[in-house]
């Protein structure tokens, strides 16, 4: 499938000149984070071009798919944790993805069914099948969509769908799980994360999971073409650069650790090594 479908629906929001990024319509010739994600982990939503830069950068991160299985699995451990031990019923998933097994609400609501949670991705693609799966019957709390970028937090913050279905004057879980490594520096991405955790009432919670490069040989990074046309904006940060963005945060223990190792006692084991998952997760509290 070489050509855009007219039908499918674009980006929308403010002007151009009022965004920090361009709205595009989404190109299906350029791999997409979420139909990538998408085909390593199985599902049916990509096209040849996710699966081309999807099978590239498994060429010289073999365990890829062991890493975004991981990541899914400590989104599952943290919702349960939150919704659970600490108490809190709100939700805030941004860069939600194209929806699978364990979604957010579905982890949420098992634990607490009056549990609401505020999705939002930019993909068309995760629009479509949010508004179709992404819901909660009568008898559970509120779930609800919007199409916004992480770029421009305000929006995501002055949204009516967020103002409708949570209160910021209480906790709230912000969930930035496997997005911001897709947040180049030019977008300023310290100052996203404090304009949003900073619109949020304290006792509420930062949930990151975030792709890194230490633990991956020099040789096999200089042999892979990180060429954004091919496979996206992509910026892996250090242990240091992600802990910047718990800077005035309480870190729940573990701290900061291999999304395989935090709190993850009840999965099998013996659990794949941080080399193997290259991705750092952390959970912390928002004074």
């Amino acid at each position: 499938m070489a050509d855009q479908d007219p039908d499918r629906p674009s980006i929308s929001g403010p002007a151009d000149g009022d965004l920090p990024w361009k709205p595009r319509e989404i190109d299906i010739t350029v791999a997409h984070p979420a139909r990538r994600y998408d085909y390593w982990l199985g599902g049916k939503d990509h096209y040849p071009a996710d699966r081309a830069s999807g099978d590239a950068v498994a060429a010289v991160f073999p365990t890829v798919r062991t890493a975004v299985r991981e990541n899914r699995r400590f989104l599952g451990r943290a919702v349960r944790f939150l919704a659970g031990p600490a108490g809190v019923d709100q939700f805030l998933d941004i860069g939600t993805g194209i929806p699978t097994a364990d979604n957010t609400h579905e982890v949420a609501q098992q634990v607490n069914p009056a549990a609401s949670v505020v999705y939002v991705d930019n993909d068309p693609t995760v629009l479509a099948h949010a508004r179709a799966l992404l819901t909660s019957d009568g008898s559970q709390g509120t779930t609800a969509y919007i199409d916004a970028d992480l770029r421009d937090p305000e929006r995501i913050l002055g949204d009516p769908a967020l103002k409708g279905t949570l209160d910021l004057s209480r906790p709230v879980a912000l969930m930035l799980v496997a997005v911001l490594h897709f947040v180049t520096d030019e977008y300023s991405p310290y100052d996203i994360v404090r304009t949003l955790t900073k619109a949020l009432a304290p006792g509420s919670y930062l949930v990151m999971s975030h792709g890194t490069n230490d633990f991956i040989p020099k040789e096999t990074l200089e042999s892979f073409d990180m060429d954004p046309r091919k496979h996206g904006d992509l910026r892996p940060r250090t242990r240091e650069e992600f802990t910047r963005f718990f800077t005035g945060h309480d870190l729940v223990l573990p701290g900061i650790v291999s999304v395989a190792e935090w709190r993850s006692d009840e999965e099998s084991f013996p659990r794949p090594t941080a080399e193997a998952v290259s991705t750092y997760g952390a959970v912390a509290r928002i004074r």
